[in-house]
């Protein structure tokens, strides 16, 4: 009778908790369509930008479209890679991987797709039971999953800079499609 207990009591929290793991997997799932998606539109974005307009800036004040580009895959880098994954953060003011310094536009194209590679792998692999993990997040405290939200909603923001910055130079971006 104990061990029809014990058994009943396991399948029944299994059944419980299957349904909330495999709503924290299918986000992952849609999550990284949304990354694919975002990725191939950011280099339809950058290729669009002729190289000796990547050091534009709408204002003194704003970042150059390049300086935009590596931007995102800076933020992609720490968002993944260090908030989530718990490897230590690049030091902003030695690390020349993610920054514009002398790349020529294909190398930051290169660089940028290498990084949302890295970041869909990552993601691919992280265990979707920890997207309820809490961290502090700016002095905010936020889900693991609220992160990779934040970073989506980051990318699109600086993007959208960046397609401000082609019709700026009379330039038409390549046409929108959804799901980013």
């Amino acid at each position: 009778m104990k061990l029809i207990s014990i058994l009943t009591s396991i399948i029944l929290f299994s059944s419980l908790m299957l349904p909330i793991y495999a709503q924290e997997n299918s986000f992952i799932k849609e999550y990284l369509e949304r990354l694919e998606n975002s990725k191939k539109y950011l280099i339809l974005v950058a290729e669009t930008m002729p190289e000796d307009k990547y050091n534009f800036k709408a204002t003194t004040e704003s970042m150059s479209f390049a300086e935009n580009l590596m931007h995102i895959g800076w933020a992609m880098d720490w968002h993944s890679q260090s908030l989530m994954g718990e490897r230590e953060a690049r030091d902003w003011n030695i690390d020349e991987e993610l920054k514009v310094a002398n790349k020529s536009k294909k190398e930051m194209i290169d660089k940028i797709s290498e990084t949302f590679d890295k970041t869909i792998t990552f993601i691919t692999n992280f265990d979707p039971n920890r997207l309820k993990v809490r961290l502090d997040y700016f002095g905010a405290d936020r889900t693991k999953r609220q992160i990779l939200l934040l970073l989506a909603d980051h990318i699109t923001h600086h993007r959208g800079q960046m397609l401000v910055y082609l019709r700026l130079n009379g330039l038409k971006p390549p046409r929108y499609v959804l799901y980013q």
